[in-house]
């Protein structure tokens, strides 16, 4: 099935204010969230019972671990990680996307949807957390040498040990909670964007909605503007791009060995 859909042209609009915030931190894994905004931690009692049924109904499509094949890939679909308790996907799912060739299953209960749902966003978790930053709390590995090489190569480029990170050591003195703030930085707050649409015009807010169907922008006079997001193009600056981008890359002796480098600076 092939989650994909068309919306009609751009209108003014007040739209229902998503939830951009995230809960508190209260662990590595949570930070990850955070980071990411993956939302809250999937039902995995319910991802295990929705793993069969999206094998039997949506594997064929989406590719037996949700990572796309003739359909989208699910993992990575921004509307996959806003939906709420499988009520976005469940409604996909109910009602297929005809014009994406995506059938309906009405066949499907309410709460085999939800299962379903679950499942995604566990695929979405795995995906994110990729299982590496287990046992940070009692983390004894790592080789500062080898950090400062990881560090010059990797992190150099847009931090200073004497500037932004000046005696970090001092103030993240733990392993585990440098390793934290070093993977998942600190929310950087309200996202900034610039949509540009099919005529070259420019509107420049904060980021109130986005997905792969619809963009709303809130204007610095405080109107509301939104889009089809596939009629217009979307520019998010991202500060934290780099960290993004090292993520599927660091392997559990890079963090550790950047760990242990980072505490050396008091």
């Amino acid at each position: 099935m092939a989650i994909v859909g068309v919306l009609p042209g751009p209108v003014m609009a007040q739209p229902q204010e998503p939830n951009l915030q995230t809960p508190p931190r209260k662990s590595p894994t949570r930070n990850s969230h955070d980071f990411l905004g993956l939302g809250r931690v999937p039902d995995a009692e319910a991802a295990k019972r929705g793993e069969p049924l999206y094998k039997e109904n949506c594997a064929t499509c989406h590719g037996a671990d949700a990572r796309g094949a003739q359909a989208p890939n699910l993992v990575r679909s921004v509307f996959v990680l806003h939906d709420e308790k499988g009520e976005g996907i469940g409604q996909v799912i109910r009602n297929g996307r005809p014009q994406g060739g995506m059938p309906a299953f009405p066949n499907l209960s309410d709460s085999q949807q939800y299962d379903i749902a679950e499942y995604l966003h566990e695929q979405v978790e795995l995906a994110a957390n990729r299982g590496l930053y287990k046992h940070s709390d009692t983390m004894t590995s790592g080789d500062a040498v080898k950090g400062k090489t990881l560090f010059a190569e990797n992190c150099a480029a847009c931090h200073s040990v004497t500037g932004d990170l000046a005696k970090i050591g001092a103030k993240y003195p733990q392993p585990a909670a440098m390793l934290a703030r070093m993977a998942w930085p600190a929310n950087p707050g309200p996202r900034q964007a610039t949509v540009i649409t099919a005529d070259g015009v420019k509107q420049s807010g904060t980021l109130v909605h986005y997905d792969d169907f619809e963009t709303t922008l809130r204007t610095a006079e405080g109107s509301s503007l939104t889009w089809p997001t596939d009629s217009v193009k979307v520019e998010i600056p991202d500060k934290l791009a780099g960290h993004r981008a090292l993520l599927p890359r660091y392997s559990d002796d890079d963090l550790h060995h950047l760990t242990r480098y980072l505490l050396t600076l008091k």
